[in-house]
Protein backbone atom coordinates (compact mmCIF):
# COMPACT_ATOMS: atom_id res chain seq x y z
CA UNK A 1 0.00 0.00 0.00
CA UNK A 2 1.43 3.67 -1.12
CA UNK A 3 1.81 5.92 2.12
CA UNK A 4 2.97 8.78 0.54
CA UNK A 5 3.16 10.37 -2.52
CA UNK A 6 6.16 12.34 -3.39
CA UNK A 7 7.03 14.31 -6.60
CA UNK A 8 11.25 14.57 -6.59
CA UNK A 9 12.18 18.37 -8.62
CA UNK A 10 15.66 19.14 -9.84
CA UNK A 11 15.63 22.79 -9.75
CA UNK A 12 18.81 24.00 -11.55
CA UNK A 13 18.27 27.28 -9.15
CA UNK A 14 17.69 25.57 -5.77
CA UNK A 15 17.76 28.44 -3.82
CA UNK A 16 14.97 30.44 -6.12
CA UNK A 17 12.77 27.20 -5.93
CA UNK A 18 12.93 26.92 -2.35
CA UNK A 19 12.33 30.42 -1.80
CA UNK A 20 9.26 30.68 -4.08
CA UNK A 21 7.50 27.17 -3.03
CA UNK A 22 8.49 27.36 0.80
CA UNK A 23 8.55 31.40 1.42
CA UNK A 24 5.96 32.39 -1.75
CA UNK A 25 3.22 29.43 -2.09
CA UNK A 26 3.65 28.62 1.78
CA UNK A 27 4.91 24.55 1.63
CA UNK A 28 6.38 24.20 5.38
CA UNK A 29 9.55 22.56 5.06
CA UNK A 30 9.49 19.09 6.74
CA UNK A 31 13.27 18.41 6.08
CA UNK A 32 16.79 19.58 4.94
CA UNK A 33 19.44 17.08 3.89
CA UNK A 34 22.94 18.06 1.80
CA UNK A 35 25.40 15.30 0.41
CA UNK A 36 28.73 16.36 -0.86
CA UNK A 37 28.01 19.05 -2.69
CA UNK A 38 24.36 18.97 -3.30
CA UNK A 39 21.04 19.79 -0.92
CA UNK A 40 17.40 18.87 -1.12
CA UNK A 41 14.09 19.63 0.65
CA UNK A 42 11.61 18.25 1.29
CA UNK A 43 8.06 20.38 1.44
CA UNK A 44 4.91 19.81 2.56
CA UNK A 45 2.15 19.87 -0.14
CA UNK A 46 -0.63 18.86 1.53
CA UNK A 47 -2.48 15.93 0.63
CA UNK A 48 -1.38 14.44 -2.58
CA UNK A 49 -3.22 12.33 -5.40
CA UNK A 50 -2.36 10.98 -8.45
CA UNK A 51 -4.52 12.15 -11.67
CA UNK A 52 -3.98 10.14 -14.84
CA UNK A 53 -5.42 11.58 -17.74
CA UNK A 54 -5.16 10.03 -21.56
CA UNK A 55 -4.01 12.58 -24.02
CA UNK A 56 -7.60 13.68 -25.49
CA UNK A 57 -9.02 14.40 -21.40
CA UNK A 58 -5.44 16.41 -20.71
CA UNK A 59 -6.48 18.20 -24.19
CA UNK A 60 -9.64 19.33 -22.85
CA UNK A 61 -8.51 20.38 -19.30
CA UNK A 62 -5.87 22.79 -21.08
CA UNK A 63 -8.62 23.92 -23.89
CA UNK A 64 -10.48 24.84 -20.48
CA UNK A 65 -8.19 26.44 -18.78
CA UNK A 66 -5.71 28.41 -21.12
CA UNK A 67 -7.64 27.90 -24.45
CA UNK A 68 -5.12 25.50 -25.95
CA UNK A 69 -2.19 22.44 -25.32
CA UNK A 70 0.24 24.09 -23.56
CA UNK A 71 0.84 21.24 -20.90
CA UNK A 72 4.03 18.85 -20.81
CA UNK A 73 3.33 15.38 -19.79
CA UNK A 74 3.74 16.29 -15.86
CA UNK A 75 1.71 19.41 -14.81
CA UNK A 76 1.12 19.99 -10.64
CA UNK A 77 -2.41 21.42 -9.61
CA UNK A 78 -2.55 23.12 -5.75
CA UNK A 79 -5.41 23.53 -4.24
CA UNK A 80 -5.97 26.97 -2.66
CA UNK A 81 -8.46 28.78 -0.51
CA UNK A 82 -8.09 32.08 -2.73
CA UNK A 83 -7.04 31.05 -6.67
CA UNK A 84 -6.91 35.07 -7.65
CA UNK A 85 -5.18 35.91 -4.64
CA UNK A 86 -2.58 33.07 -5.00
CA UNK A 87 -2.46 33.41 -8.52
CA UNK A 88 -1.41 37.38 -8.17
CA UNK A 89 1.29 36.80 -5.28
CA UNK A 90 3.02 33.66 -7.37
CA UNK A 91 2.98 36.28 -10.35
CA UNK A 92 4.59 38.94 -8.33
CA UNK A 93 7.45 36.59 -6.96
CA UNK A 94 8.67 35.13 -10.31
CA UNK A 95 5.96 32.67 -11.72
CA UNK A 96 4.96 33.89 -15.45
CA UNK A 97 1.50 33.94 -15.61
CA UNK A 98 0.05 31.10 -18.55
CA UNK A 99 -3.82 31.85 -18.03
CA UNK A 100 -5.73 34.27 -15.53
CA UNK A 101 -8.14 32.32 -13.40
CA UNK A 102 -11.24 31.09 -15.53
CA UNK A 103 -14.32 29.20 -14.02
CA UNK A 104 -14.06 25.94 -15.34
CA UNK A 105 -17.36 23.31 -16.43
CA UNK A 106 -16.27 21.00 -13.10
CA UNK A 107 -16.98 24.66 -10.98
CA UNK A 108 -13.63 25.29 -10.16
CA UNK A 109 -11.45 28.59 -10.26
CA UNK A 110 -8.43 27.47 -12.40
CA UNK A 111 -5.73 29.29 -13.16
CA UNK A 112 -1.86 28.44 -15.35
CA UNK A 113 1.27 29.25 -14.58
CA UNK A 114 5.27 28.67 -15.15
CA UNK A 115 6.91 28.41 -12.18
CA UNK A 116 10.31 27.86 -11.03
CA UNK A 117 12.06 24.47 -11.76
CA UNK A 118 10.70 24.28 -14.90
CA UNK A 119 6.92 22.99 -13.71
CA UNK A 120 3.57 23.56 -15.00
CA UNK A 121 1.14 24.78 -12.18
CA UNK A 122 -2.72 24.76 -12.55
CA UNK A 123 -3.22 26.80 -9.32
CA UNK A 124 -7.05 25.81 -8.49
CA UNK A 125 -9.95 26.99 -6.08
CA UNK A 126 -12.81 24.48 -5.35
CA UNK A 127 -16.07 26.93 -5.51
CA UNK A 128 -18.17 24.30 -4.42
CA UNK A 129 -17.04 24.73 -0.99
CA UNK A 130 -18.28 28.02 -0.69
CA UNK A 131 -21.67 26.78 -0.57
CA UNK A 132 -21.53 24.22 1.70
CA UNK A 133 -20.15 26.66 4.42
Amino acid sequence: MVRELRLVVTAPDYDEALRFYRDVLGMGELGAFSSPGGRVTILDAGRATLELADPPHAAYIDAVEVGSRVAGQIRVALQVDDAATVTATLVANGAELVAEPVRTPWNSLNSRLEAPAGLQLTIFEELDRLNQA
